[in-house]
């Protein structure tokens, strides 16, 4: 898939979904200074990497994307939260992401707190009753949310954020790093590869070489975020580079270096694309999406 293609594709999917998330964003007897903060990080310009790989995972499989819009918005706003809270001065105490101050340094600690728990609450209301709504299988919305959940809670994603404070500071394997990055990165992508099978209907085969594609890519995902906050472009990546050395957070820059780094993240997409290599899947956007991941710089 040729690169202008692939961003016309990824402009397209992302316009999908905000126009969904702004149509659910105006409903709801929600207090303004709440929805002004919630809409805030939600509309600040992300790539929205997590959603259109949803989709991209339904076409593969020859299914159209619009059931799984619901899901898609759901795993955006799950992915926000996390985001603003990630920010917060208890966490990672950070004043900017996307080129612009973090929420708390907009509305306050307090009401940043609550525009992430209004998000992640929403967005299993929004994943159970848009996606009946547009007539995707109870069975299916279940499966749905159990996924979600696990990727999002403390064996996933949040059990992620919890390892990585506690390796602050600490000397960690490099095995022990890829565990922290499987759950805190890995975990929202791989519910999304496999979201995108579950409302396509894919068979069990299908349903593993999603998971194996994904797990590949939120690996690779994570280390060139790594490698970017080192070298990096500022005013590309919407923050200052170099956080995560000063904070002695762990790194595979750290562990590794920058060259072996940047080894491990063509091995794992490489990886990624020869997962998709199974009967039913036209992995050509797919693969796409993790060329395109490998070279970015922001």
């Amino acid at each position: 898939m040729r690169p202008a293609a692939l961003a016309a594709y990824l402009r397209d999917k992302a316009d999908a979904v905000d126009n969904e998330m702004r149509r659910l964003m105006a409903r709801g007897d929600i207090p303004p200074r709440l929805r002004e903060a919630m809409a805030y990080s939600l509309f600040a310009g992300g790539k929205r990497i997590r959603p259109v790989l949803l989709l991209a995972a339904m076409e593969a499989l020859g299914a159209p994307s619009e059931p799984g819009l619901p899901a898609a918005c759901a795993v955006e706003m799950v992915h926000t939260y996390s985001l603003i809270h990630d920010d917060l001065p208890a966490m990672d105490d950070d004043d900017w992401r996307r080129g612009r101050p973090t929420n708390h340094r907009v509305y306050g600690e307090a009401m940043a707190i609550l525009a992430g728990d209004a998000l992640l609450t929403e967005a299993f209301g929004i994943l159970a009753a848009e996606s009946a709504a547009r007539g995707v299988p109870p069975a299916t919305i279940v499966a749905l949310v159990r996924e979600l959940t696990e990727a999002a809670g403390a064996s996933g994603m949040v059990g992620g954020q919890a390892l990585d404070l506690e390796a602050e500071g600490k000397d960690v394997s490099v095995e022990e790093l890829r565990a922290v990055h499987r759950r805190k990165t890995g975990a929202l992508l791989v519910f999304c590869a496999r979201a995108g099978g579950l409302l396509a209907g894919a068979d069990a085969r299908q349903l593993a070489a999603l998971t194996r594609y994904a797990e590949h890519l939120g690996l690779a995902f994570q280390i060139q975020d790594d490698i970017l906050d080192e070298v990096g472009d500022a005013t590309k990546l919407g923050k200052p580079v170099g956080s995560d050395r000063r904070k002695g957070k762990a790194t595979f820059p750290a562990l590794l270096g920058l060259e072996a780094s940047r080894r491990e993240v063509t091995r794992l997409t490489e990886a990624a694309k020869a997962a998709l290599e199974v009967p039913g899947i036209d992995g050509r956007v797919l693969a796409a999406l993790a060329d395109y991941l490998l070279a970015r710089e922001a």
